[in-house]
């Protein structure tokens, strides 16, 4: 089965999604499991994990309620307040109910503090996620690596992703600094790595294949075929491409691979990292 790590959904509101800027206006919006749907049936994908846009507990009602009627969304990434020491309890066990909930995410890139993941209070909430056996998603820039790395390392039996390979400036051609921190997360057993919204980390005009192939190879040869993740980032994605292209670059990259790694690559390894 190919099955898609990492995309969206939302109903398009101007002040709540301000994130998307005017670069990005062909995505101001709707994007609903019918838009998606057809996409999938044109490129051969089997289901995917819907990942949160917006932070709040509405946000994960919101995917379950389409997952609950859409079966090809096979797991939710939420949001919940993972600082908040006085519902977080509650909350996660609240959803760790909904079997289609697998996992959470906290747009860590967006918070001003450099070590926001190492402070106290978030240090706790994702001290409670294994006990329902949740997974977590780490959204960050390259600059917040060196955190990242303290951070998982503190739970070495949770299981981590990095999104969308944390957002090296490809673009600008930065890749030293980026390089040598991922080699270091690479190592920690229980840290996947998603092959995703590389082009929207290229320009958004004129990148190619080639430009981003560097930062992939450091990726599969750093956390290996079992431990990476095909994702498109759709609806994002389109700011700088289509669906085919997204698939084709990841495709293409493994194509020399074995086919059991790609059957990994493609589907298995995001089927047992979130346990769909």
């Amino acid at each position: 089965m190919t099955i898609d790590s990492h995309q969206h959904f939302w109903n398009y509101e101007p002040v709540k999604h301000e994130w998307i800027d005017d670069s990005m206006s062909v995505i101001r919006k709707d994007f609903l499991p019918e838009d998606l749907q057809k996409v999938y049936v044109e490129n051969d994908i089997d289901g995917c994990v819907a990942v949160q846009a917006d932070q709040t507990l509405a946000e994960t009602d919101f995917l379950i309620d389409l997952a609950a009627d859409n079966s090809f969304i096979k797991g939710i990434v939420g949001w919940v307040d993972l600082r908040d020491k006085s519902t977080i309890d509650v909350v996660l066990e609240k959803y760790s109910h909904f079997n289609k909930v697998k996992g959470f995410r906290h747009v860590v890139q967006g918070e001003p503090d450099h070590n926001f993941l190492l402070r106290p209070n978030f240090l706790n909430g994702i001290s409670k996620l294994k006990t329902h056996n949740f997974t977590y998603d780490i959204l960050i820039f390259p600059h917040q690596l060196g955190a990242t790395l303290e951070f998982v390392r503190q739970f070495p039996n949770q299981k981590f992703v990095i999104d969308h390979i944390a957002k090296p400036y490809i673009k600008d051609g930065f890749y030293d600094g980026w390089a040598t921190l991922m080699l270091e997360l690479g190592k920690q057993d229980n840290v996947y790595c998603k092959l995703s919204g590389m082009i929207t980390e290229a320009d958004f005009n004129t990148w190619s294949p080639k430009q981003i192939q560097p930062y992939m190879d450091l990726v599969l040869n750093t956390f290996g075929a079992n431990k990476v993740m095909y994702g498109s980032d759709w609806p994002v994605c389109l700011v700088a491409g289509n669906y085919k292209e997204v698939k084709t670059l990841v495709t293409n990259f493994i194509a020399n691979l074995s086919e059991t790694e790609q059957e990994s690559i493609m589907g298995r390894n995001t089927t047992q990292f979130y346990n769909l």
